[in-house]
């Protein structure tokens, strides 16, 4: 029995997408298995273009920083371009700091804000009028567990305050948005295995962590990857303004 394709004709963009074992290039790849485009954004073109070679060459990788407004209307137009539409965005990239409150200094604020939640907006902003004009889209936003319980593993409080800003932000859009037929709604990971968390637990901490996890291991990349494609397909047609938990029950709430 062959698979239905959930992401035929589909044009996707995914942020921050070029890192080997990270959540953006695992989600492009299943974007790319279910028909999709796929344009990977990355600092780096380069990095950019051969992670989109990896899924095939039908696909393509442009650099886009994502605090830098210009860069993301350049990326979206690009993207226009080149397919004509874009019907779904993940807006993936993100950056962490694992220091305490006493620790963030401006500079760390600022960084740490404008890449986990100005990207956020000026993404939105460069990909939306395309969207209303074809009175269709889907867009995903990558928060956090730690915005919902008030810090995490590896990240500082303006990583959780940057986090939690998502989740404000995807809900007020998905309002804004609704009569447009533009879902809005995010995903929060709790943790995942990933090059971000790479060498910075012990095999006694992971296991320490695991075990207050009712699933009892950490996340991979691809269960994320899974909720996104959840979001962006039909199969979530009346779901916007949600959030998606993929944190094996460590944080079950009511």
């Amino acid at each position: 029995m062959t698979q239905a394709l959930l992401l035929q004709d589909k044009v996707a963009m995914i942020s921050g997408a070029a890192s080997a074992r990270g959540i953006g290039l695992a989600t492009a790849r299943l974007f790319a298995q279910h028909g999709a485009k796929v344009i990977i954004l990355d600092l780096d073109e380069k990095a950019a273009a051969e992670a989109a070679a990896s899924i095939g060459p039908e696909h393509r990788g442009y650099a886009c920083n994502v605090v830098d407004k210009a860069a993301c209307e350049q990326a979206a137009a690009r993207a226009i371009e080149d397919f004509g539409h874009i019907d779904i965005l993940i807006n993936n990239a993100g950056i962490t700091q694992p220091v305490k409150t006493l620790e963030i200094d401006p500079g760390s604020w600022e960084r740490i804000l404008d890449v986990n939640l100005r990207g956020v907006l000026y993404l939105s902003q460069a990909v939306i009028p395309q969207m209303k004009q074809q009175q269709s889209g889907s867009i995903a936003c990558m928060s956090s567990v730690s915005a919902q319980r008030g810090g995490g593993i590896l990240g500082g409080p303006h990583y959780s305050a940057a986090k939690a800003g998502v989740l404000g932000l995807a809900k007020a859009m998905a309002r804004e948005l609704g009569p447009d037929n533009i879902r809005v709604n995010c995903v929060t990971p709790g943790l995942i295995q990933t090059d971000i968390s790479s060498g910075k637990l012990s095999d006694e901490q992971k296991a320490e962590i695991a075990s207050g996890i009712p699933l009892n291991r950490l996340g991979n990349a691809d269960e994320v990857a899974g909720a996104y494609l959840f979001l962006a397909s039909s199969l979530s047609s009346y779901i916007t303004g949600a959030v998606i938990d993929v944190n094996g029950g460590m944080l079950i709430h009511g």
